[in-house]
């Protein structure tokens, strides 16, 4: 790499010579292959070596640091000099043979400083070594005071010792007397010994208030060495959460426009610097400086090439933008999908009840979610005590419930004969779950147990829903949709959630069914993981992450969906989704593309080859479609929906109160209702009483428990303690999968229609 045409500064110009306590200058130091070796300004102090940009970055960032203790230093060639130090390695680059040797030398005499240093601090079980060599001296000097006239101490004490233990002797001896002349010698020696004792104890005395005096006056200076600590580890603090605070802005600069990564120069496929070259990227950890890598290991395994009318082909590697090949059509005008597939969808008609399309805003309460969440780390985070500050005011069977938001999409799939057209809008559907969590950092409730939530659409769009929470430890919930329009749907979810520090990973558990009444389809996947970034600083954002399977267990046909994690060195979209769906035999027969958060387009394959090798050396699979077709797009949010947690046109109406609901419903919590209202201080006490009847509730539980075991083992009855059960889903074995899981076992919408909620318990 050249050194772009800048020179290096000589340290010995601006900094003392080699062996004195600093030593500064300037260094090339090693970024990427894009930019090569880039000049920073290193400075050598008390063992450590630090880098900065400029000269003026010293007061307020440090770019990096490696402790020389345990760092290991190498010299490449004439120039260069490695240093390495657990996993962090630094390639520096000298402007001259003999600037560099001057950095070696200063290099291995703080190495040899800072080892002694650290087996001096070890000695004095772990005191801090001074920073200078005058203040070492000044404190060893007054160490030896201190020792001194701990001596003094000492040795007062011996004599004190001694004349009093004579002195009471002599007493003793006084006492015994009977002649009065023996009497007065005594005296006169008790006297002696008395006046020794008392020269001896103002001698002490004198050396005890010389011992505080000077321990005072230290003192004072101990305490401004430690004051100055604690002032640098503040502004080490502030350094650290300004360098976040940075890198947040960049990412989100570069979310932002997601187009100068498709014009920044992809990396180079040869290697030429051979592998220590590209050891130095890995090593490298300046994190102002993007590094380029060769190829992604999760790219696309197949490549699309669109058949036009001129039969000019245009290939891409699978993304969005390769994948429209100009403006997409929906799939009600294109000529390769089934005519049943087309027909009029229930989102056309006109819903018959006017609903709400406003909520009030958020308040704007700050609170820092570091100060709670620091404490939590590794910890479920359904058990982590939040409070409803970071909450949207709907729970998390609402949630659930807004994976409906684009049922017309299985309205459409319930018309097609063919049933890889089918699977397309499935997965469609399975995708579009997603799109309304973009914008929505906040946490939902963790319903109660027991608590429900019913969703009535049969007359807008012929379905109706209802979620139950069947389990709260771990936290579960059933969920059971039935279309007038030929399908029904049921899942249990699982919620398994860490928080890892930097981010919050939630990962949904159990499988979503899909059943078609007129077929006898059956179409079985499972969610992928969300990932909360940023949980320390800067804006909360969430990213999808995985892979999903959708099978059909009659016709065994599959849809290989893959949800691209974000990343700064890939020039793919953000939130990328790719599938390729599959007949029994493994044949692909559509191409999926398009992103979570906006639109999804299917391509008819209408030729497949092996072609070349990718940049990993893996064969990748040509595919040669028809134009992309359109199978779903996200619908704009609602006005305002920024200050109403961003809802979507669904989420807005799914609190909305409505009459003859369970006394279990969601909509009937009071602390969401108060959240909802902006009440948020009357909320949050009163979502402590209710986890708190909750947790009383379940100690009962658990003492019923306890007594029903003690009482089969008395009297060896036979009767089993059968616990919680839930009151509108059991559990049964799947017959397709041969999963045990929660499904609806009837009566709900009967006591509905009945008004009769003499059933259900009293959880709020």
């Amino acid at each position: 790499m050249s050194e772009q045409g800048k020179g290096s500064a000589s340290a010995s110009a601006s900094a003392p010579a080699p062996g004195s306590d600093t030593y500064k200058g300037w260094l090339f130091k090693w970024t990427n292959y894009l930019k090569g070796y880039q000049r920073r300004w290193f400075v050598l102090s008390n063992g450590l070596l630090s880098y900065y940009r400029t000269q003026a970055e010293m007061a307020h960032t440090c770019r990096g640091t490696i402790n020389l203790a345990t760092a290991h230093i190498d010299t490449e060639d004439a120039c260069n000099i490695v240093l390495s130090s657990g996993g962090r390695t630094y390639h520096l680059k000298a402007s001259t043979e003999v600037e560099r040797q001057r950095w070696v030398t200063a290099l291995e005499l703080a190495k040899a400083k800072a080892i002694r240093m650290m087996n001096d601090q070890s000695d004095d079980s772990g005191d801090e070594e001074p920073t200078s060599q005058s203040d070492r001296s000044e404190i060893q000097g007054t160490l030896k005071i201190l020792v001194s006239k701990l001596d003094d101490l000492s040795t007062c004490n011996d004599l004190i010792a001694k004349h009093g233990a004579a002195l009471q002797r002599s007493l003793s001896e006084l006492e015994g007397l009977k002649v009065p002349v023996e009497g007065g010698e005594k005296i006169k020696a008790v006297n002696e010994r008395a006046t020794l004792f008392r020269i001896t104890s103002n001698a002490m005395i004198n050396a005890c208030r010389d011992f505080l005096e000077l321990a005072e006056t230290h003192s004072r200076r101990w305490q401004r060495a430690l004051q100055y600590e604690r002032e640098q580890r503040t502004h080490l603090e502030e350094t650290i959460e300004q360098l976040a605070k940075q890198h947040n802005s960049l990412e989100r600069a570069w979310r932002e426009a997601p187009t100068l990564a498709s014009t920044t120069p992809s990396a180079p496929t040869t290697n030429k610097g051979g592998s220590g070259r590209l050891r130095k990227e890995e090593a490298s950890d300046e994190d102002e400086d993007t590094e380029y890598f060769d190829a992604m290991e999760d790219s696309p395994a197949f490549i699309t090439v669109t058949a036009t009318e001129n039969t000019q082909h245009r290939r891409s590697q699978s993304n969005l933008s390769g994948a429209s090949g100009g403006q997409s059509n929906d799939w009600n005008q294109h000529d390769h999908m089934s005519p049943s597939c087309n027909d009029v969808s229930g989102k056309e008609l006109q819903p018959r009840r006017q609903r709400r399309t406003h909520v009030p805003d958020k308040p704007n309460y700050s609170l820092n979610l570091w100060s709670i969440m620091k404490n939590c780390i590794g910890k479920e985070l359904s058990k982590i005590p939040m409070p409803v500050n970071f909450n949207e005011p709907l729970s998390m069977l609402q949630r659930l419930t807004e994976d409906l938001e684009y049922h017309e999409l299985l309205d459409k799939a319930a018309r097609c004969e063919s049933s890889l057209e089918q699977m397309c809008l499935v997965a469609a559907f399975s995708i579009s779950s997603y799109s309304t969590t973009v914008h929505r950092t906040a946490k939902p409730f963790n319903p109660l147990l027991g608590e429900t939530y019913e969703l009535d659409r049969r007359e807008e769009f012929g379905y109706r829903s209802l979620c139950e929470q069947v389990s709260h430890h771990p936290p579960a919930a059933a969920h059971h949709v039935i279309s007038q329009r030929g399908w029904t749907l049921w899942q249990e979810i699982t919620i398994a959630s860490k928080f890892r520090g930097k981010y919050l990973s939630i990962m949904p558990l159990g499988a979503i069914h899909l059943l078609f009444h007129s077929s006898g389809n059956q179409y079985v996947w499972r969610k992928v993981t969300s990932t909360v970034h940023n949980i320390i600083v800067g804006k909360l954002w969430i990213d999808q992450s995985g892979d999903i399977e959708i099978v059909n267990h009659r016709t065994k046909e599959t849809c290989q969906l893959k949800f691209s994690p974000y990343s700064y060195f890939s020039r793919d979209v953000p939130r990328k989704v790719t599938g390729v769906v599959a007949d029994s035999g493994g044949q692909a027969h559509y191409i999926l593309s398009g992103t979570w958060d906006d639109k999804i387009e299917s391509a008819k394959i209408i030729q497949s080859s092996r072609g070349g090798s990718g940049s990993e050396g893996k064969q990748k699979t040509v595919y040669q479609t028809l134009s992309p077709k359109l199978l779903w797009k996200k619908y704009p949010l609602p006005e305002n929906a920024e200050n109403m947690y961003y809802f979507s046109a669904l989420a807005l109406t799914l609190n909305e109160q409505e009459d003859g609901v369970g006394l279990t419903d969601s909509r009937l919590r009071p602390d969401q209702k108060l959240m909802e209202e902006g009440r948020w201080d009357e909320a949050n006490s009163e979502k402590q009483r209710l986890e708190e009847k909750q947790r009383a509730v379940r100690r009962r539980r658990e003492a019923e428990a306890t007594d029903a075991l003690d009482e089969e083992c008395d009297y060896d009855s036979g009767k089993e303690y059968e616990g919680y059960q839930p009151l509108w889903f059991h559990q049964r074995r799947d017959s397709v999968t041969g999963e045990t899981n929660f499904v609806y076992k009837g009566g709900y919408w009967e006591a509905k229609e009945r008004q009769d909620w003499s059933m259900c318990p009293n959880i709020f």
